[in-house]
C-alpha cells in the first residue's frame, strides 16, 4: 500500500456538497455559465466514481429557483435533493444532519452563487471545525467581483480553493489505481475540455 500525503484530499475522508445549481441562479450568474455547468457535472461524476457521498441541496424549487440542474440530478437517481427555505444551507436541519451522518470532516463545496449559497455554509462549517474546500470553477457569482471577493473571504477564514479536475486527480493519485482508472479517463474525455481531447488523441494514436 502506497503512502500518500495527508495534505491531499482522500475520497474516504470527503463529502461533496452541491448547492443551488438551479436555473434561476444560473440565469443571474456572470461569466462562463456553460463552463460552470460542465464543471459541476464533472465534479458530480467524480463523487460517483470514487463512492464519495454527494449531498444535493436546492432552495425554493417550486416558488423561484427551479429544479436542480438535470445532468447532475440524473447521476444520483436515488438521491432526493434537500430543498430549503433558508439561504444558508447550514441553517437547514436536514442538510446539516445529512452532512453529519456521513462522518466526513472534509467538505468539498460547489454552488451558486459563490458569495451567498457557497460562502454562508462554508463559513458556518469552518466555525464548527470542518475542513472546507471550495471548487471555484464549479461556482459563479452575480459578478466576477462578487465571486472573487467571496473566494478571498472564504480563504481568509481557512477554506481551501480547488478546481474540479484537481479534485478528480487528487482522488485518483496514481495511474496504477486500476479500480478507478477507466472511470477517471472517461470523465476527462467527457468533461475535461482540451485535456479530454488530448486523452482521446493519445488513445487513438496508441491503437495505430
Amino acid at each position: 500500500m502506497r503512502n500518500y500525503s495527508n495534505s491531499l484530499l482522500d475520497p474516504d475522508e470527503s463529502v461533496i456538497l452541491i448547492i443551488d445549481e438551479q436555473p434561476a441562479m444560473f440565469f443571474a450568474a456572470e461569466g462562463k455559465r456553460e463552463s460552470v455547468m460542465n464543471n459541476v457535472v464533472g465534479l458530480a461524476k467524480t463523487a460517483r466514481s470514487f463512492n464519495v457521498p454527494c449531498i444535493l441541496s436546492t432552495a425554493e424549487t417550486k416558488k423561484f429557483s427551479g429544479e436542480l440542474y438535470a445532468k447532475v440530478k440524473s447521476l444520483f437517481p436515488k438521491v432526493t435533493p434537500i430543498d430549503r427555505t433558508s439561504i444558508n444551507a447550514w441553517e437547514d436541519n436536514n442538510f446539516k444532519r445529512a452532512v453529519s451522518e456521513t462522518g466526513k470532516k472534509k467538505l468539498i463545496i460547489a454552488g451558486l452563487w459563490t458569495e451567498v449559497c457557497v460562502t454562508f455554509p462554508a463559513l458556518s462549517a469552518l466555525e464548527e471545525g470542518y475542513q472546507v474546500y471550495i471548487v471555484t470553477d464549479a461556482c459563479a457569482g452575480v459578478s466576477k467581483e462578487a465571486h472573487d471577493m467571496a473566494i478571498i473571504r472564504m480563504a481568509q477564514a481557512g477554506a481551501v480553493p480547488v478546481t474540479w479536475m484537481q479534485v478528480l486527480l487528487e482522488f485518483q493519485k496514481d495511474w496504477s489505481n486500476q479500480e478507478t482508472y477507466t472511470k477517471v479517463m472517461s470523465i476527462l474525455k467527457e468533461n475535461g475540455g482540451v485535456y479530454g481531447l488530448m486523452v482521446e488523441y493519445a488513445e487513438s494514436m496508441l491503437k495505430n
